[in-house]
């Protein structure tokens, strides 16, 4: 995560330059309504959305690996509805979301 994505999640549609990948580059545009965040408030959104991102790694790695569309109307058809949750279920079991290991 960097400076750029926690300013567009801090003060999202304001207007604003960036030159360079620090706070000192920064430019507040006048038409903005808001001020700008702190340095400490975007420095506390990097840590945020970067622990959102992390937490939120099992969904990648299921995406990844879940059957395709076709491939799960398939199941559902020859196998149905159990055949097909069994097949879902052996991914999110491989891949659990935080908070729910096995």
């Amino acid at each position: 995560m960097d400076i750029i994505q926690a300013l567009r999640s801090l003060r999202l549609g304001a207007q604003w330059s960036l030159s360079g990948d620090t706070y000192e580059g920064l430019t507040w545009h006048d038409e903005n309504e808001l001020p700008p965040p702190t340095e400490e408030e975007i420095q506390a959104e990097i840590e945020r959305l970067q622990a959102e991102y992390e937490y939120n790694q099992y969904q990648r790695d299921r995406a990844s690996e879940y059957p395709s569309i076709h491939d799960q109307l398939d199941t559902l058809y020859h196998q149905g509805y159990d055949g097909w949750k069994a097949s879902i279920d052996e991914v999110k079991n491989k891949y659990p979301k935080p908070g729910e290991d096995l």
